[in-house]
């Protein structure tokens, strides 16, 4: 007998129960639906899509050079191919005002995705955003998924750290954990912090953070084991996997360039294998 497929608001519920100090969620950023499929076949429970990757996908630059409405359509494509619960990388919200904040999630529950990321950098500015126009702002996406009937897991993003705001790191952990808990006050489900590799920093969030926290990972970053000492809920890989791909994909041609040999043909999934995600 199968199973009914979970309902979008059952997605979302089960994205949030994802969320577990000490036990984090691991996210493999996708950018495409073969990349999603392929993550999904490995058993992860849930899946985020790489704004990044998606833009890049798509023939721009990152940092909001796409439109929302090409990028809800890069979130609808991964959607569409997985069952798994699906949370979209969404940057600023494409747009100043608290209506686009409401659009974009809005936008995001129409593509199928069940939670997103949102930023408090403004490109545009190359500032932080003013915390009573951010709150604001994350208020009307909680809003979105209230009136949907999908109880959207809000990732508020703050980049203190990220862009190096201010001129210590003793400030901006005050600053980002400041902003984190006006953003889980303000109806936002999880704290993402990028930008900390270090433990004594990540303990600290996750300390004075009071809700769930989230890293970004890079070279330095703590193990998952240390990292589940540490208090985090959930880990993101962001543009890393589409890059590291990526360069594989440059190695490989320079080499052909370079020696005149396929031997790289040996070490890659077979054509059937990649059909095979797609055969149901």
């Amino acid at each position: 007998m199968k199973h009914a497929m979970p309902t979008q608001a059952e997605k979302a519920a089960l994205l949030r129960s994802l969320h577990r100090p000490g036990d984090p969620l691991i996210l493999i950023n996708v950018w495409d639906a073969v990349s999603a499929r392929i993550i999904e076949r490995l058993g992860f429970p849930a899946l985020a899509t790489t704004s990044a990757g998606v833009s890049w996908l798509e023939g721009y630059g990152d940092g909001e050079r796409i439109s929302r409405e090409r990028m809800l359509e890069g979130v609808a494509r991964v959607t569409r191919a997985v069952k798994l619960p699906v949370t979209a990388d969404l940057e600023a919200a494409y747009g100043p005002s608290v209506d686009d904040a409401f659009d974009t999630a809005a936008g995001a529950i129409r593509a199928g995705a069940v939670g997103l990321n949102f930023e408090d950098w403004d490109e545009k500015r190359a500032q932080l955003v003013e915390v009573e126009k951010q709150t604001a702002r994350v208020a009307a996406m909680r809003k979105a998924g209230d009136d949907a009937r999908v109880p959207l897991v809000i990732n508020a993003r703050t980049d203190v750290f990220l862009n190096k705001v201010g001129e210590s790191d003793a400030w901006r952990l005050q600053e980002a954990v400041r902003r984190a808990n006006i953003y889980l006050d303000a109806g936002a489900d999880c704290a993402f912090v990028p930008g900390v590799t270090d433990e004594a920093t990540i303990g600290a969030l996750a300390a004075q953070i009071h809700g769930p926290i989230n890293v970004l990972a890079a070279p330095g970053t703590p193990s998952i084991k240390r990292l589940s000492e540490l208090g985090v809920a959930r880990v993101s890989t962001g543009a890393s996997a589409m890059a590291y791909a990526l360069t594989h994909l440059r190695q490989l041609a320079s080499e052909v360039q370079q020696t005149g040999c396929f031997s790289f043909t040996a070490n890659r999934m077979s054509h059937a294998e990649l059909n095979s995600l797609f055969a149901e």
